[in-house]
């Protein structure tokens, strides 16, 4: 019996990017699907440590936790999964307290493994003490293989972090995994494996599912996004993308191509999908095709969001970092999609400090998103991944120098999104509701986020989950303030 109740519980914790949480949320499927029950870290009989390792502080950030929990819940079987585990796991192993090290290679099968492939009816009544008992501190701990023979994609939407289970909003979908990148600075190929896709009758079965459920915006997502469908062979293609869908059912009709791409896989969701908003999350600017962009402009189902990572504006730097698109190249892309989108939200991911960055490279990538329409930065310092080419390059940067050049892009993009959110005081924007601020300045607000990625907060209290359309008044704080209009989506 469980030192805690009847019935064995477990808890994930997740680290990183969106295609961790998206993992973590198909690790709750494969426990709940057994029965067993969702607790906090510091109550669960299985802790669940699903780990980054995209810098050396989320390794600290997953050794932290590993100690926290040991910490908290000295019973609890700790049990570290995700890119770290793929990476380190002896390193892991060795930490006090870790039960099992379970790499990506292996997490579609953790809880079979944790729960010893034990029946599904009885997994809910097993003593906890009978759990991972064959898991000792030897190397049947360690269930790690080679990434690049993974085929098992992982997929379950991610939401929005809430109080209630009833407030959430903005689901997170999973489409594709893995990379066929090999960016000089990158650990991501060697421990998520070459780029694979989620076919595209399950992507259509998971968003009607989040539609039936009531969801109003979903989000797509993936390490390479743009890449999905470059892995499947549907055969001929029908020339009407309407039939999207026919092509994972094998049927076929007039010659084109036979492999998929990711404008076909938009197109098939919202010709197969009652979706009222898709939003996309990162694609490589190889990725924003004339279609590409010509389809969110044109679609009012499409939110107006582009995330295109720059990490640098110099082409030497480029060079080095193995990426496959100059800085001229990725000027054109964002001056098309701002052309064709005005008000759109348009963001980077840019890297500061890289190898053998110099003053005139930094000041490349300074004058390069000084000039460009966009909107926000995500704004990383350079951090040596052991096994990638870049931590055998010369000349690392100062770490002060690295530091001082990160501040000089933040603020930069401070100053670029405040003018954004100036130009659109007295415009009408979609928003859709999130949930009440219980501490505004200002009296009862609800918070929103707008089509465009805005943060919004809205005069009086409304329900989460629904799109309203209100009118911008002012800027405060990050945010617009907005009074709602009278016509609102029910």
């Amino acid at each position: 019996m469980s030192y805690h109740s009847l019935v064995p519980t477990y808890h994930v914790e997740n680290f990183g990017c969106r295609a961790t949480q998206a993992d973590g949320a198909t690790l709750e499927r494969q426990f709940e699907s057994r029965g067993l029950a969702r607790a906090s870290a510091a109550q669960a009989d299985l802790v669940i440590l699903n780990t980054c390792t995209v810098t050396n502080s989320a390794d600290q950030d997953a050794r932290a936790a590993i100690r926290r929990v040991q910490r908290h819940n000295p019973l609890a079987k700790i049990i570290v999964t995700g890119c770290y585990a793929q990476r380190a796991p002896e390193e892991i192993a060795n930490l006090p307290g870790v039960t099992a090290v379970i790499g990506n290679s292996h997490k579609h099968q953790l809880a079979e493994i944790v729960l010893g492939e034990r029946p599904r009816e009885d997994t809910a009544f097993l003593p906890v003490s009978t759990l991972t008992e064959n898991l000792g501190r030897t190397e049947d701990s360690i269930f790690v293989s080679d990434i690049f023979a993974h085929t098992e994609l992982l997929a379950a939407p991610v939401f929005e972090h809430t109080t209630h289970e009833s407030d959430r909003t903005r689901p997170n979908l999973k489409v594709q995994d893995g990379c066929d990148n090999r960016c000089s600075f990158c650990i991501i190929p060697s421990v998520r494996g070459n780029s694979r896709s989620l076919p595209l009758a399950q992507v259509i079965r998971e968003m009607n599912t989040l539609v039936a459920a009531g969801y109003r915006e979903v989000v797509i997502s993936g390490i390479n996004l743009g890449r999905w469908g470059r892995d499947l062979d549907f055969g001929p293609r029908t020339s009407d993308v309407g039939n999207a869908l026919h092509w994972a059912q094998g049927l076929q009709s007039e010659v084109r191509s036979p492999t998929p791409h990711f404008v076909d896989l938009i197109r098939a969701i919202l010709s197969e999908t009652n979706i009222e908003k898709l939003r996309i999350s990162s694609v490589e600017p190889m990725d924003w095709s004339d279609d590409l962009i010509s389809l969110v402009a044109s679609s009012p189902r499409i939110a107006k969001h582009a995330h295109v990572p720059l990490q640098s504006g110099s082409d030497a730097v480029l060079r080095r970092m193995h990426r496959k698109y100059r800085p001229w190249h990725y000027r054109e892309k964002i001056e098309k999609i701002r052309a064709a989108m005005p008000s759109a939200a348009i963001g980077a991911d840019v890297m500061a400090g890289f190898r053998g960055e110099t003053d005139a490279e930094f000041d490349a990538t300074r004058r390069l998103i000084a000039d460009l329409p966009l909107t926000y930065l995500h704004v990383f310092t350079y951090s040596a991944r052991p096994g990638t080419p870049a931590a055998a390059m010369p000349d690392q940067v100062p770490v002060r120098v690295a530091r001082e050049r990160n501040k000089i892009l933040r603020d930069l993009a401070a100053l670029k999104k405040l003018a954004f959110m100036q130009s659109l005081i007295g415009e009408s924007l979609q928003a859709i509701t999130l949930n009440v601020i219980h501490d505004h300045p200002d009296g009862e607000f609800t918070e929103a986020l707008t089509d465009n990625y805005q943060k919004l907060h809205l005069k009086g209290l409304h329900q989460p989950n629904r799109w309203i359309t209100a009118r911008v008044t002012a800027v405060q704080d990050g945010a617009f303030v907005a009074n709602p209009l009278p016509t609102t989506s029910a």
